[in-house]
């Protein structure tokens, strides 16, 4: 991933903690919260854009999931971030373990 992605989640944590009287901890905690929630809206987009909610039918397209599992990896990042201040080096060396486990040659 490139720099200027991380970059931009920089720039969300200190947005989203600017004037904050929540502590660190409590922080990271409600931020990790976060994920299951966004997660939970790629759930209901996919049920929207395959309308098996009877009550609701086709109330999501595949570009509402698209969307929403965007939200969730940006709020995955977020979260690393508000973690560790070496959130870059640890995503880059996890993608990298994963790439190399799944290499079947």
């Amino acid at each position: 991933m490139d720099d200027t992605a991380w970059d931009t989640i920089d720039s969300l944590v200190r947005w989203l903690d600017q004037g904050s009287e929540v502590p660190d901890d409590t922080r990271v905690l409600l931020q990790l919260l976060k994920i299951t929630e966004e997660a939970g809206e790629v759930a209901e987009a996919v049920i929207g854009a395959t309308g098996t909610n009877p009550r609701k039918g086709f109330s999501h397209t595949w570009d509402d999931v698209r969307n929403e599992l965007c939200d969730v990896i940006v709020t995955a990042m977020v979260a690393l971030a508000r973690l560790t201040p070496d959130a870059r080096e640890v995503f880059a060396a996890n993608l990298r373990r994963i790439a190399e486990r799944s290499d079947q040659s």
